[in-house]
């Protein structure tokens, strides 16, 4: 089910630390999270929710915390622990005061990654979208890309010692 939309309260409480009051609003993830279009991403990942069950997290929620994941080079639980006691990331996912405790299991970050699926090139295009609008990707570094396939897992087998003890005892066994 479609999480609920998050309605900001607007005002003072007197018992909240509002996070706009304590954070420095020129900061680079305060700017990064104004200029993401985060109602476009919302509509285009809306049809990956059911009609039923328990109401979902928030898409800005979700979708921050695996932006932050990646900018930092953090795991699962590296980001949520970060998020309890930044009020940057807790700025950049959308809370509008300090929160002590993180509201959520780390696991969804897993489940929401498959649930993406093959929406993850959203991201990548709002991120080139946010670059290009900011001045930090020129129109001319598009003409060219290029594709580095180191990372792509390749067929190849080292021997190690396991391998080799197999490979003796299967030879010792076939001679016998």
């Amino acid at each position: 089910m479609r999480p609920k939309q998050h309605e900001t309260m607007g005002s003072n409480d007197l018992f909240r630390a509002r996070l706009d009051q304590i954070i420095n609003i020129k900061h680079e993830l305060v700017q990064l999270a104004g200029a993401i279009d985060w109602d476009w991403i919302d509509g285009e990942i809306a049809p990956l929710y059911s009609e039923k069950g328990r109401p979902g997290i928030e898409t800005r929620f979700a979708i921050g915390l695996l932006l932050l994941k990646h900018i930092y080079g953090l795991s699962d639980e590296g980001v949520c622990e970060r998020w309890v006691y930044d009020p940057y990331f807790q700025h950049f996912t959308g809370e509008e005061f300090f929160q002590h405790e993180f509201a959520h299991e780390r696991s969804d970050l897993s489940h929401w990654r498959k649930r993406l699926g093959d929406k993850l090139e959203l991201l990548l295009a709002e991120s080139l979208r946010v670059a290009h609008a900011s001045g930090a990707l020129r129109t001319r570094d598009l003409k060219r890309v290029t594709v580095d396939t180191t990372v792509q897992p390749k067929n190849i087998s080292f021997p190690t010692d396991a391998k080799l003890l197999h490979a003796a005892i299967n030879t010792k066994s076939q001679k016998l």
